[in-house]
């Protein structure tokens, strides 16, 4: 039976800068940068986390970099995530907001990927 998810990719354009932004703003680790093709692999770790992400895209699908994402990272406490992150320099699209089911925020990396930050439940 699937048991979870392995890894979700993002498509990148510049995979030095997203590098760069993942691990320094975002606090992921590297799990691993190697060789693929014209490109590398750039699987990275979400501390405390088992989903990875990966940086990359795939031949013929660069059309896809930019674009709103089906990705969103959930936190503990949205509001304090924010600002953490907004002091590192992340670029929010739009303030946290508070909904029944809880409270969000829209942020981008630096190729224009938007991101939901959700809280846990």
């Amino acid at each position: 039976m699937i048991r979870r998810i392995k890894f979700t990719s993002i498509p990148v354009q510049d995979q030095d800068a997203a590098l760069d932004f993942y691990t320094s703003k975002l606090g992921f680790r590297v799990v691993t940068d190697q060789p693929l093709g014209e490109q590398r692999w750039i699987e990275l770790r979400i501390p405390g986390a088992d989903t990875r992400v990966v940086l990359y895209t795939p031949p013929g699908q660069e059309d896809r970099v930019g674009t709103p994402s089906n990705v969103v990272f959930a936190s503990d406490d949205v509001r304090a995530t924010f600002r953490e992150l907004a002091e590192r320099g992340v670029r929010f699209v739009a303030e946290p907001e508070e909904q029944p089911w809880g409270t969000f925020a829209t942020f981008s990396d630096p190729d224009g990927n938007q991101f939901v930050l959700s809280s846990r439940h």
